[in-house]
């Protein structure tokens, strides 16, 4: 599920209150050594000293972190995709149209907790809390306990309201968010909690299980007759509440007491303080990723929604792999803008832009190819009438991607209100050509016309906001270095600043 949070997306952070150091990295490895020496593989601590390793053993080191942390996105991932396929097949359209509802709710108030806890975590988690890692997440876990169950006691109270209108399938449906939401929103924080420790290694372990765990309990509830939303929400449930446990341990049992714990209103300040932009970002960023669903389902019909959901399940591996990548990225490009300033903020963000640009075109470039047998595969012919919209949902997606490095710098910057405005002008966008789209055109109308002009109107904006921002920067920079008498006040004029 996480990974599904495009945007966020996403997968919107925060670093001020650290003395910028020009001469290490915060692992303490000499600047040359690279994203890879910021990023040791497995759980230790990195060594303090020169990076006496090769180029080649810094590339392969680097590949081989990269590569875990788009394991562990993928073992997630695929098990909710697996679920969703074998939900497509083996329940009507309309059930799986209650499906792809309820899971587009969850996913707005998900998004909820990932501004407010996951985002700023990752941020202060690397930066601010870096000695206190373990104090730090028991006031998270205190956090988690409140907004889950201010969660479920909305989703529950919102499938009492359907079942009383007599919308029983959907009502059954947001039944199950309700029972999952808290677990698997528990499953991200322990997932994260384990990336601080820079050991995806670790999140593997915790993938495999959670998809073990939910892929053969679908398994036995499918042979008994039973599966339907509500049982596969529940099994979503279960797995995350065990592997969670199974994270925990092993982060306490690697992570030694630390230095004194922060208060609890004080970790609430900082979040709230960074998360308030982040909120606004992921509301407006959920408005053109998911509110065409019950546009969908209000002017043509619940299986219209059911649709854009078989569509939108080829989207989810895009998604899932870059969502991986940014719980690397986003940590590592705090860091950089910490200790170096702006200066290597754009060759960061030209190097995520390429990768994720590249990375979306090839993976298009095999599937549209296979649309027709690849529908008929996944989905036993159901919704081969919709596989002819596939290329435009490709155009999205890759326009999406266009915007993932600008948006991961501005983050990393601690301007998420920046990444609001963009996002926000998507919305607009979706509001004035999307929705009258959905009306007049249904299906066609979201993917042709709402998904590619939001996402082309958030590109176009993530661009020039970033480089606004690294040149007012840079400017800024530049004047206090011409007011400064000798290179020794120049320092401290920066460090004050």
């Amino acid at each position: 599920m996480e990974a599904s949070l495009r945007q966020s997306n996403v997968m919107q952070r925060g670093l001020l209150f650290q003395q910028p150091s020009p001469l290490k990295t915060a692992d303490g490895v000499p600047a040359e050594a690279g994203l890879a020496a910021s990023f040791p593989v497995g759980s230790g601590t990195p060594s303090e000293g020169s990076d006496d390793r090769t180029p080649r053993r810094r590339l392969l080191d680097r590949a081989v972190t990269g590569g875990l942390a788009i394991l562990d996105q993928g073992l997630i991932s695929g098990s909710n995709f697996l679920i969703g396929i074998l939900l497509a097949r083996w329940l009507m359209p309309g059930q799986y149209g209650a499906y792809a509802l309820a899971f587009a709710v969850f996913l707005l108030l998900a998004l909820l907790y990932q501004c407010l806890l996951l985002e700023p975590m990752t941020v202060f988690g690397g930066s601010s809390y870096h000695n206190c890692r373990r104090e730090y997440l028991g006031r998270l876990l205190r956090m988690h306990l409140l907004i889950g169950c201010v969660i479920a006691i909305g989703l529950g109270t919102a499938a009492f309201i359907c079942y009383a209108q007599g919308s029983d399938t959907l009502a059954r449906a947001l039944a199950g968010v309700a029972v999952a939401a808290p677990c698997v929103l528990l499953f991200w924080l322990a997932r994260r909690s384990v990336y601080l420790e820079m050991s995806p290694g670790e999140a593997v372990k915790g993938a495999s299980l959670y998809c073990g765990l939910v892929l053969g309990g679908v398994y036995l509830v499918y042979r008994f007759g039973v599966l339907s939303p509500f049982a596969a929400f529940s099994l979503m449930a279960v797995g995350a509440l065990i592997t969670s446990g199974a994270l925990f341990l092993r982060f306490r049992s690697i992570v030694a007491r630390g230095a004194a714990a922060p208060g609890l209103l004080e970790v609430w300040r900082r979040h709230w303080n960074y998360g308030r932009w982040a909120l606004g970002c992921s509301i407006a960023g959920w408005i053109p990723a998911y509110s065409y669903y019950p546009l969908l389902s209000r002017f043509a019909g619940m299986a219209h929604a059911g649709e854009l959901r078989a569509l939108m399940n080829l989207v989810a591996p895009v998604e899932q792999t870059l969502g991986g990548l940014s719980l690397l990225f986003l940590p590592y490009a705090a860091r950089i803008q910490q200790q170096y300033g702006k200066g290597k903020a754009t060759q960061l963000a030209n190097r995520i832009t390429l990768l994720s640009i590249a990375g979306t075109a090839a993976y298009w470039a095999v599937i549209i190819p296979l649309k027709g047998p690849l529908f008929r595969l996944m989905y036993s012919g159901k919704y081969d009438s919709v596989a002819y919209l596939l290329p435009w949902v490709a155009l999205g997606s890759i326009l999406w991607s266009a915007g993932y490095g600008p948006g991961i710098i501005l983050r990393a910057m601690e301007h998420p209100r920046l990444v609001f405005i963009a996002l926000g002008a998507s919305s607009v966008m979706t509001l004035l050509v999307g929705v009258p789209a959905t009306y007049f055109l249904g299906l066609w109308g979201v993917v042709a016309w709402g998904l590619v002009s939001s996402n082309v109107v958030a590109l176009v904006i993530l661009v020039y906001l970033l480089r606004w921002k690294l040149r007012s920067s840079s400017a800024g920079t530049k004047n206090i270095e011409e007011r400064s008498s000798s290179p020794r006040e120049a320092a401290e004029t920066y460090v004050a600043n």
